[in-house]
């Protein structure tokens, strides 16, 4: 039996160790091992890996995005930059080069 904490996004019990972090192999979520696990009283916005964002950073796209009322596609690896955060749904607000204003959701980037 392991003593290790069950993932803070999924509870999945296969949590394993990775030398400075613990991480899930069921939904790829990864944290430190000092924080235990996401606190919820941390303010933020996080990306997919968990990671606080902060308007300005520049993330890339970690999944293809259709474009609503367009043919257009957000492909995987677009680096966005100069991010603004926002409250709601679609918590980025952003412009990617190609395509124009957007807005995204936090868990489909990555902090680049």
């Amino acid at each position: 039996m392991s003593d290790l904490p069950n993932c803070p996004a999924c509870q999945s019990s296969y949590t394993y160790d990775d030398g400075i972090q613990l991480v899930c192999p069921e939904c790829g979520n990864e944290w430190s091992k000092e924080a235990g696990g996401e606190s919820s009283d941390e303010p933020g916005i996080r990306d997919a890996n968990g990671n606080v964002l902060v308007d300005g950073d520049s993330v890339t796209v970690i999944k293809d995005l259709k474009v609503k009322g367009s043919s257009s596609v957000i492909k995987v690896g677009t680096k966005v930059k100069h991010i603004r955060l926002e409250e709601g749904d679609h918590d980025i607000d952003c412009k990617v080069e190609g395509i124009g204003p957007m807005k995204l959701k936090s868990q489909f980037v990555k902090k680049a």
